[in-house]
This record gives C-alpha cells, sequence and structure tokens, in this order.
C-alpha cells in the first residue's frame, strides 16, 4: 500500500495546508494543483474530518467544500481498504466534483467513477468491476437503478459524503437516500456539506451521523462579501429590454437564472435572437447538450449561459462577471446558491435581479434570508414607467436626476443606472464612489449603501 508519510522532511514548508493533518505525500499533490491557502471551511473541516470523524459542514457556495471532503476521502482509501460514496443532487456537480477528486487520487491509483443518468450503464458496470475504482461519485436516481440491478453493493463504503445536502431536500431526494441509507454499513464516516442546512437535514443527521461537529464558516443565508447585489423593480414586458441594456453594459460572461424550462429556453431564443452568444442549461437538455453548453460557457464560445435551478449548484466557471435572476426563484435559499455562481475564488462578483411589482413578498423572503435589503436601482436608457405597475406602487421621484428607490428593509440606500445621480439628501451616485449629503458612505458599482434609505417611495 502507498505509504503517505514516506516523503522529505516537511519542516520548511510554508504555511497553508501544512498543519491541517494532511499526509505529505497528499501536500506534494495539492502543490501540484496550485492549491496554496486553503479556504475557511477547508481550514476547519479537513482536520476533523481527517481524523475519521463526522462532520456537518455549512458554508457559502463557491467556498472550496470539494476539497473539504476530497482531502480526507483520499487520505482513509490510501491507507485503509474500503470504497467512498460522494452523493450530489445534479448531473452537472457529479461530474465538477469528479474533476477535482481525479485530480487528487489518481496519483496513488485511486479511480472514481461517475454514476448518473444520461450515461452508458454498461461502462458504469465495466467501471465497477476495477479493483482502483473506489470512490463513486452519484445522484441518488442511478445509484438505485445499480442497486436494484445488483450492480453494486454499498457495504464496503467508509466514506459517505452528502454534498449539497439541502439541495437534496429541495429536489425530493429524501426518501432515495433514506434508501441508500438502507445499504450502508452502520460503522463509516458520513460528512454533510452545505450552504444552508434547514431542520430535515439535521434531522438525517441526527438519524445517520455519529456525534457529527458542526462547522459553520456563515450564518445560513449569507452571502459573499465580494458579490455586490441589486434589485430592479420591473415590469414584465420590459424585462427583455433591461436585460439587452445590463449585457451591453457588462462586457464579461453572465449567467442568467429563469424559473422554468420553457422560460430558460425563450430568453436563449430571444438573446440569440438580439446576436449574443448564448445557450441553455436545464432538464429538458440531455447529458451531452448540458456538458457542450457549459463548456462553451466556460471556454468563452457562450458569452450567456441561461439555466434552471437545476445549474445554480453545479456551475463552477471561474470569472462570471454577473449573475442576472430574470426571474426569481421558487425557493428563497436558491438565491444564495445562484449568486454564488459569481464571486468565487476571492474574485469580484456582481448579482442583478428581476422582480416585477407583484412579487414584494418573494423579495422580502430573500432579505429575510440574507439579513440585508437589497437596493433597488433604475437605468437610464429604460423609460420611468416601466419599472412601476400595478397598485401600490410609485413613479420614481425626481430631484437632480433619476432617483432610486429605497430598500425594502430600510437599511440600504437607492442606486440608479445610466450616469444619473441620485438627488436629495443621502442620495447616492451612480459609481457609489462618494459620500452623500446625508452622511452615508456608498458601496462600489451595484452596491447600494449601508446607511438608511435616501427617502424614496417603496414599490410594495
Amino acid at each position: 500500500m502507498f505509504n503517505l508519510f514516506n516523503t522529505a522532511n516537511d519542516s520548511t514548508k510554508p504555511a497553508g495546508f501544512y498543519g491541517l493533518g494532511i499526509a505529505p505525500a497528499i501536500l506534494d499533490v495539492l502543490d501540484r494543483m496550485k492549491f496554496s491557502v486553503p479556504t475557511p471551511i477547508q481550514h476547519k473541516a479537513i482536520p476533523i474530518a481527517v481524523e475519521g470523524k463526522d462532520v456537518l459542514g455549512i458554508a457559502q457556495t463557491g467556498t472550496g467544500k470539494t476539497l473539504a471532503f476530497g482531502i480526507p476521502i483520499v487520505q482513509r482509501l490510501v491507507q485503509k481498504p474500503g470504497r467512498a460514496l460522494i452523493l450530489v443532487p445534479t448531473r452537472e456537480l457529479a461530474l465538477q466534483v469528479d474533476e477535482t477528486v481525479r485530480k487528487l487520487g489518481e496519483p496513488f491509483n485511486l479511480r472514481s467513477v461517475i454514476l448518473i443518468g444520461g450515461m452508458n450503464m454498461g461502462m458504469q458496470i465495466q467501471a465497477l468491476k476495477r479493483p482502483s475504482t473506489r470512490i463513486l461519485i452519484a445522484t441518488p436516481g442511478r445509484l438505485i437503478d445499480h442497486i436494484e440491478q445488483r450492480t453494486l453493493n454499498l457495504s464496503d463504503m467508509h466514506v459517505v459524503v452528502l454534498d449539497e445536502a439541502d439541495r437534496m431536500l429541495d429536489m425530493g431526494f429524501a426518501p432515495q437516500i433514506r434508501r441508500i441509507a438502507k445499504c450502508l454499513p452502520k460503522d463509516r464516516q458520513t460528512l454533510f456539506f452545505s450552504a444552508t442546512m434547514p431542520e430535515e437535514i439535521l434531522k438525517i443527521a441526527q438519524e445517520y451521523m455519529q456525534l457529527p461537529i458542526r462547522v459553520e464558516i456563515a450564518r445560513q443565508g449569507t452571502t459573499a462579501d465580494n458579490v455586490t447585489q441589486e434589485l430592479f423593480v420591473v415590469r414584465q414586458d420590459a424585462k427583455r429590454s433591461l436585460l439587452v441594456k445590463l449585457l451591453e453594459r457588462h462586457r464579461g460572461s453572465v449567467l442568467v437564472f429563469a424559473r422554468t424550462k420553457a422560460n430558460a429556453k425563450k430568453i436563449t431564443q430571444f438573446l440569440r435572437g438580439a446576436n449574443f452568444t448564448a445557450n441553455e442549461i436545464h432538464a429538458n437538455r440531455s447529458l451531452g447538450q448540458r456538458r457542450e453548453a457549459l463548456d462553451g460557457f466556460k471556454t468563452g464560445r457562450y458569452r450567456v449561459l441561461v439555466a434552471t435551478d437545476i445549474a445554480a449548484r453545479g456551475i463552477d466557471v471561474k470569472g462570471i462577471e454577473l449573475v442576472i435572476n430574470y426571474d426569481l426563484p421558487d425557493d428563497s435559499d436558491n438565491y444564495v446558491h445562484r449568486i454564488g455562481r459569481t464571486g468565487r475564488a476571492g474574485r469580484e462578483g456582481h448579482a442583478i435581479s428581476f422582480a416585477t411589482p407583484d412579487q414584494g413578498n418573494d423579495v422580502r423572503d430573500i432579505e429575510r434570508l440574507i439579513r440585508m435589503s437589497l437596493t433597488v436601482a433604475t437605468h437610464g436608457d429604460i423609460p420611468s414607467e416601466k419599472f412601476v405597475a400595478g397598485g401600490g406602487s410609485s413613479r420614481p421621484q425626481r430631484g437632480g436626476g433619476q432617483r432610486g428607490h429605497q430598500g425594502y428593509g430600510g437599511h440600504r440606500g437607492p442606486q440608479s443606472h445610466g450616469g444619473h445621480r441620485s438627488g436629495g439628501p443621502g442620495g447616492s451616485s451612480s459609481q457609489g464612489g462618494g459620500q452623500g449629503q446625508g452622511g452615508q458612505r456608498r458601496r462600489g458599482p451595484g452596491g447600494g449603501s449601508r446607511g438608511p434609505g435616501s427617502g424614496g417611495r417603496r414599490f410594495f
């Protein structure tokens, strides 16, 4: 068996992953993978997990949870017999996790297999028969297919990971998870990782984990500090015009979220007609089509990717400049995961959401979750009446230019676009770099303010 600790003295190694209980041979692999500084979730979870303890990890999306469980898995499997199972909610996430785990395990002849729908069952069976295949990355449905066909026995799964555990429950996987759990050995290490930890997951954890240690890097619903957020309250018939204007302003890659598969398709067709390179990713697309769309987005062949929430946690693309919630999510928790697609790996990011005037409750649910009020913005190139419709709404007030609107919770000030400056005491400029007359500091573009609102009336 490979000796993880048979390496040169590492006393001269720099700080970082060194000192977390990781074997020197794996540290060398991390060096070759250009990982030098652990993220907070990695720094806290890895030392506990390498000791073989159960972990309940909560961290913002895009903070490196794959390495947080991937490193302990490889270290365990190199030292002891058995296999590991990583359960994920979507095909895209399975492919993403495999990309990292494969690089970690290959130097030690640890192979992984992806068990997801849309891939050839026979090839999966052949891969499962290889002695070197010791890490299984699966979606619940396909894993149960193998269990029912008796092509897979889970009795030697000594490490089990539930990645994006809350998303599993959102997608209705709880019955499958319970069924899979009955096939697993009781003497195992269990790791749950997610960005949120609802009560249902805590109940499952109590059933299937042994004295888990909770590692919480940020409170549930916390969004990354380096992602600025704003909200446009806009009539439904003005969404497409506003989308085009925003795409013309932001020149980088853009991820657009739609609530339904049908709307994702319509938005993609509209964008193509407007001469934007765009593709779509949702459950109606085949695995091959989804991989082609994601690969094209990563390489820049497509500047815009339109997705449903199936992609909210399965897209790991560095450098996404902007996330646009064309439709607000059904579940406010998904807002955090959507906007977590930008601002990854410490980069700056920006998120914009569209809400129609009748979606006040949806917006307030999001604001309660993230514990802040979203800055309401207008766009100088879109007529002001397009931002208001229906009973109980108000037209933007004028005062030294086009004026923004108060955040719903009253915690943040306004933000206007298109070069217009907000008027009145405490107003903010569209560039957000100055200080209003009311003495409140403003953040950068799209970030709004930390001070009170400017006195603009609410839409809802």
